[in-house]
């Protein structure tokens, strides 16, 4: 008689193998009947789990590495909270990879795939270009994205609509009276920069706003960036009311920025961020900030990549879009 397989259980119990896997593992993300419909089907199939002669068979690690820019940014610490605890509850284990915000560095990284030291690779890093990405997955490497979305079948995707939540931002902003705001994008060339970008862009269009080239300063995602971006803004341009910043550590920046000039928040300087790490709710006033579900986008992206690993039949839909929202507060 042949000898069953965790996907002849997932076929059996019609859920996916990810979650065979989960309570198999113990994993408490599992509902009680779902968990039922799973036991029941593996008693049916006389199926036993060898998680050790499994992974010698296959030359499994049972290991993800997740590439990250910059350690120090408060923005990673959900999502990878997320992908540990999803990962974990799937039998596998995370390696951390800070590039330093070095593209250099996020190269070297890819070769844990190509030498096998991990089963799958989750990025989370702006510098690797759309082409170099696609390259890899195309050899049969396991590649998840994570606030980044190619079209490509063999990439799965976590994300937000950056252009969206940008253009709301601006449209709260010109809610609140302001007519000229400044934006402060983060790396040049990362994709996430620009699809706030376009964002901004439109809610001035929405707002018949003129889109003035010399409000736009590079801030590449960090405090210190933040704080000497809004200062080339204020040294050229001292009209502006209002600045959007592409994410909470450049808004902590223009903070700093803010008490050195001696503007006041909100009253002569409005300030809004993205991501909304819980920093936000400690400084005064607390940021307006765009809300993004990163720990979901971390577990969301872990379970559909080891999916796909696990070469499952259920695993078809590969681009994760999740919804953002605009958390107003004392900034604005």
């Amino acid at each position: 008689m042949k000898e069953s397989k965790m996907t002849d259980v997932a076929q059996l119990a019609k859920v996916s193998v990810a979650t065979v896997s989960r309570v198999l593992n113990g994993g408490s993300l599992v509902g009680a009947e779902t968990r039922e419909k799973v036991l029941s089907a593996v008693q049916q199939l006389n199926y036993t789990p060898n998680a050790m002669g499994k992974q010698l068979r296959s030359r499994k690690t049972m290991t993800l590495a997740v590439v990250i820019s910059d350690i120090r940014v408060f923005y990673y610490a959900e999502i990878i909270q997320g992908i540990e605890n999803m990962a974990n509850s799937l039998g596998y284990k995370i390696l951390i990879c800070d590039a330093q915000n070095q593209l250099a560095k996020e190269k070297e990284f890819l070769s844990l795939l190509v030498n096998h030291t991990v089963d799958g690779l989750i990025l989370i890093t702006p510098k690797l270009s759309d082409k170099e990405i696609v390259a890899v997955a195309d050899k049969g490497y396991s590649i998840g994205l994570i606030g980044r979305n190619i079209d490509h079948p063999k990439l799965p995707c976590s994300y937000t609509d950056n252009a969206k939540f940008g253009r709301q931002v601006i449209e709260h902003l010109v809610e609140r009276g302001h007519r000229k705001i400044a934006f402060i994008s983060g790396y040049a060339d990362a994709t996430d920069s620009f699809g706030r970008l376009e964002g901004y862009m439109k809610g001035l269009r929405d707002a018949r706003l003129p889109f003035v080239p010399e409000l736009i300063e590079n801030g590449d995602f960090n405090e210190d960036e933040g704080y000497a971006a809004f200062m080339r803004l204020r040294a050229r341009n001292k009209d502006f009311t209002a600045v959007f910043a592409a994410n909470d550590e450049m808004a902590l920046g223009v903070y700093k920025a803010c008490a050195e000039l001696e503007l006041t928040i909100p009253d002569q300087m409005a300030v809004v961020g993205v991501d909304n790490v819980r920093l936000t709710n400690y400084v005064k006033p607390p940021i307006t900030s765009v809300q993004q579900p990163l720990y979901t986008m971390g577990a969301l992206l872990t379970e559909k990549l080891i999916d796909q690993m696990n070469d499952n039949v259920w695993a078809d839909k590969r681009q994760l879009k999740v919804d953002s929202s605009l958390v107003i507060k004392g900034s604005s």
